[in-house]
Order: C-alpha cells, then sequence, then structure tokens
C-alpha cells in the first residue's frame, strides 16, 4: 500500500508541475537514451481506441532537432511579411534552443483499417485517433517534466508536413499531429490562472 501511495503522489505531483516552457537550452539532465526510452514507453503503454496503437513518434535530437526548427523557419518566411518577421523568427529559435523535439503522428492506415472493419463506428475513428495521439502527447510532456525537462506543445503541420517526411522518409501514412520542442528550463513558466474547480467538476452522491 505505501508503495501505491509513494506512486500516485509523484504522478500527481508531476500533473501538477507540467506547464509550457518558451525559454528553454540546449542541455538535459538526463541522458539521450533515457529520454528515447521514456518517449517508447509513452508509445507503448498509452490506451487507444481498441487498442489500435496508432500513434507513432519521431525524437530528434542534435543535428536533427535544429534542422526541423530551420524547416518551421523557412516555411514561415514564405508565408509571413517581411515587417512582421521578425517576432516569428525569435519564438521559432526559442524552440531550437532546446535539446531535442518530440514529433507526434497517427498512423491513418491503422484508422482506416479499423473503419473498414467496424463501419458502423467509421466516423468517429479519426476522432477516436485524435484523442489517442493527445494522452501520448500529455504522457510524453508530463514524463519529461518529471525528468526535468521542460517544453511546449506546438502545431506547424500541415505546413510542413512534406518537408518533414521528405526529410526523415517518414510513412506517407503517417499524419503529423503535433511537435514538441523540449530542454532545460532557463526561466520560470508564467502565471496560470485557473478557474473555480466547483464550476468545472461536478459531483453526484
Amino acid at each position: 500500500m505505501s508503495n501505491t501511495s509513494t506512486i500516485s503522489k509523484s504522478l500527481i505531483e508531476a500533473i501538477k508541475a507540467r506547464r509550457t516552457y518558451y525559454a528553454i537550452s540546449n542541455q538535459s539532465p538526463i541522458s539521450d537514451d533515457q529520454i528515447i526510452s521514456l518517449v517508447q514507453d509513452a508509445v507503448k503503454y498509452s490506451p487507444s481506441a481498441f487498442n489500435s496503437q496508432s500513434a507513432r513518434t519521431v525524437v530528434l535530437l542534435g543535428e536533427n532537432h535544429a534542422k526541423l526548427w530551420n524547416i518551421v523557419k523557412e516555411t514561415l518566411r514564405k508565408i509571413v511579411p517581411a515587417d512582421q518577421f521578425a517576432s516569428t523568427e525569435q519564438r521559432v529559435d526559442s524552440f531550437k534552443a532546446g535539446y531535442g523535439s518530440v514529433l507526434f503522428f497517427e498512423d491513418t492506415t491503422v484508422v482506416e483499417g479499423l473503419q473498414n472493419q467496424l463501419p458502423s463506428y467509421a466516423d468517429n475513428f479519426p476522432k477516436w485517433s485524435q484523442h489517442s495521439s493527445a494522452i501520448v502527447q500529455y504522457v510524453v510532456w508530463t514524463l519529461l517534466e518529471e525528468q526535468g525537462l521542460g517544453a511546449s506543445l506546438q502545431h506547424y503541420n500541415p505546413l510542413i508536413d512534406e518537408e518533414v517526411k521528405q526529410t526523415w522518409d517518414i510513412p506517407a501514412s503517417w499524419q503529423l499531429i503535433a511537435q514538441m520542442p523540449f530542454g532545460t528550463p532557463t526561466a520560470a513558466p508564467g502565471e496560470k490562472q485557473f478557474q473555480p474547480i466547483d464550476e468545472r467538476v461536478k459531483v453526484f452522491k
């Protein structure tokens, strides 16, 4: 019983501590192997509709991490007015300053297979796929926080989809959902305001 209590306390504290960090450095308190293992465990053990296991991830470290954000920057340079690009470049460079990035995908082949197998649920499977992706994203984010790494969740898809797939030879069926740059925090996150919890959680007993 004591072990369960300890684990539960550790989990809730990590959940409470998880925040969006924009100020991050290219340092990590844990090894690359530990980061990779953390992401693998999140993907392996996160739940999915009908145990479809449609989530896919790509971990980018070192030069590959920097390359991602260069792709984002140059893609945005083509569409953001020149007189407004400085702030865009500064934001993208803050992500590039991190230690690594996790790319989150969903395998559309898996989703389409379920739609064919269970046509009565066909309209729901794409939505459930997004739900399961969100779970993986949240688990990775919380585990990174627990290890002393700050992260944020970005969505530059679909603008960068094709170049990302070409650069890292990503299967055509993998749909890019989100990007998560991470690194050691260099500044505290902004203060978070909470709505009254009684207005958000109803209890009947």
